[in-house]
């Protein structure tokens, strides 16, 4: 049965009925993970926010890239951490529970990545990522070499950038609006 309940404090009911196109990748969410993620349904009051939204996410977190799935759901976990974004913690922690099978990195991450059993890339990508995350303005040369230095490419370093901005901004977005995780993730990959 399909949640009805608001997954926001807002009052920002889904367009009922959704169009065809959405309708479908809902349903393609609900085949494969099971239920419809509370991010989508949240932003499935306004279509077009909710088409722009799924089209980053996508592409920053799917689509062929010199960073493993993994690794950007690490760097959602840990933006999200630094943030304490409730939501994000809940949802990118299982990803990366599921993903990695080790249960231990995900709770590492979500707690302090520094304690995370990490090779020394991870590492590097991970600092880059909480240093954009706590005081992107103090970024320099040495910083991006750091990552040079581990074998990231420049494409590579944008997509760190641009995996974090994106959690950096969507942690704002749930906290503001107390986004609730979908319960099933609790207890995904344990």
């Amino acid at each position: 049965m399909a949640d009805t309940a608001l997954p926001t404090a807002l009052n920002l009911p889904m367009v009922d009925p959704l169009p065809e196109p959405t309708q479908k990748y809902f349903d393609v969410c609900q085949e494969k993970l099971g239920m419809i993620p509370n991010v989508l349904r949240a932003y499935a009051f306004d279509i077009e926010k909710l088409d722009a939204f799924t089209g980053v996410y996508n592409n920053l977190m799917l689509a062929p890239s010199g960073l493993s799935k993994l690794e950007r759901e690490m760097i959602a976990v840990v933006v999200s951490s630094i943030n304490k974004c409730f939501y994000c913690l809940v949802a990118h922690g299982a990803a990366v529970r599921a993903m990695s099978g080790d249960p231990k990195l995900g709770e590492a991450l979500v707690m302090n990545y520094r304690v995370a059993d990490l090779d020394t890339r991870q590492r590097a990508m991970l600092d880059f990522a909480a240093q954009m995350t706590t005081a992107s303005a103090t970024i320099e040369e040495q910083d991006r070499d750091a990552l040079r230095h581990v074998g990231f490419t420049d494409q590579d370093i944008w997509d760190i950038a641009n995996v974090a901005g994106f959690f950096n901004m969507t942690n704002r977005v749930a906290s503001a609006t107390a986004m609730q995780p979908n319960d099933d993730y609790h207890a995904q990959a344990r």
